[in-house]
């Protein structure tokens, strides 16, 4: 594809957007930070265009996913079979809409922040209060920061829409299935297990099923896994170059905006979210939740780069088994295997 001037100013956008999130979630001392690096990734990577419609879903999404957190565990976290239920309906709802397609963006971010939510939820040291206020904030400050890029780097030109695929019932039936169960078990491996640091790999076993199909989620898994270790091997470039004085906000920042400018033109070269956005969630991952004062990236991008890839494997052959599942009932059916 060829890199034109509104390309240009795509990267710009997503690379400044979410550098501004970053350096604000630091200078406020915000414990889910990454939020403030990945939304605008999301918002200004996901969508060709910024409109009302795309930010009534967005905070829409963000209001929704706060409520439905701060009432889940406390209702149902002493009954873990109920709160399964629950959850695997939540996630049913957001995959259907974005099987049907025109409401894609609030299905993509709520299945995102949701799974990351309630997986931190399950820890003392995270307040739900804390994660639902930030929730909310990463996303005002996402669109406010969106709509002022969009107006001082505005496209030259009006993208040209995708038009959305007719889907027969049976095939909508499969897609959300498909994605709820998968999505499902995660939360379930999740919340069984102490995985507090693999933030990494828990997103990721939810970004891959978003194609909804098994061919798709295994193109979606190799670009994730590839994405994952050039983003960890960045970050870790980075740290060796930045040494000692990672806790230097400018220079963290600069880092982290070269970052996201090289993954950004190498997710605007790809005709599909791919291998480019896959390595800019994994440094707003990196720089976003996990580099502090106290902390350096060295460790995070290592085990990162394992656990990813590991639950990646395990992602798709779920995905295989309910596909294969799902094949044996004509309602659920899936045409093109």
């Amino acid at each position: 594809m060829t890199f034109t001037d509104d390309r240009l100013r795509g990267c710009l956008r997503i690379a400044l957007g979410s550098t501004a999130g970053m350096l604000t979630a630091k200078v406020m001392d915000w414990q889910m930070g990454v939020f403030f690096t990945v939304y605008p990734m999301l918002l200004l990577g996901m969508v060709p265009v910024l409109n009302r419609f795309v930010v009534l879903q967005f905070i829409g999404s963000s209001v929704l996913t706060s409520l439905e957190v701060m009432l889940l565990p406390g209702l149902l976290g002493h009954w873990p079979p109920a709160y399964t239920v629950v959850v695997f309906v939540l996630f049913l709802w957001r995959f259907y809409l974005m099987a049907k397609g025109p409401l894609m963006l609030f299905g993509a971010s709520g299945c995102v922040s949701l799974s990351i939510m309630l997986h931190f939820a399950s820890y003392p040291q995270y307040h739900l209060a804390d994660m639902a206020a930030s929730n909310l904030v990463a996303s005002c400050l996402s669109v406010a920061a969106a709509a002022l890029l969009y107006a001082l780097l505005p496209n030259r030109e009006p993208p040209v829409a995708r038009a959305l695929p007719e889907k027969s019932d049976h095939v909508l039936r499969h897609q959300t299935l498909l994605g709820a169960i998968v999505a499902t078990l995660s939360f379930v491996v999740f919340q069984t297990v102490d995985l507090v640091d693999s933030l990494s790999a828990q997103v990721a076993t939810v970004l891959v099923l978003f194609p909804m199909s098994f061919a798709g989620a295994l193109v979606s898994g190799r670009a994730r896994c590839i994405g994952t270790l050039l983003g960890c091997s960045a970050g870790l470039l980075f740290q060796l170059v930045l040494y000692d004085h990672y806790h230097n906000l400018l220079l963290l920042g600069l880092a982290f905006w070269i970052c996201a400018m090289v993954f950004a033109r190498l997710h605007a070269l790809e005709p599909m979210p791919g291998v480019g956005f896959a390595g800019l969630t994994t440094v707003g991952i990196l720089f976003g939740q996990y580099v502090s004062p106290e902390h350096d990236l060295v460790f995070s991008a290592l085990y990162r780069m394992s656990s990813m890839t590991v639950a990646i494997l395990v992602t798709l052959c779920c995905v295989y088994l309910v596909h294969k599942l799902l094949n044996l009932f004509p309602s659920t059916r899936h045409q093109i295997l």
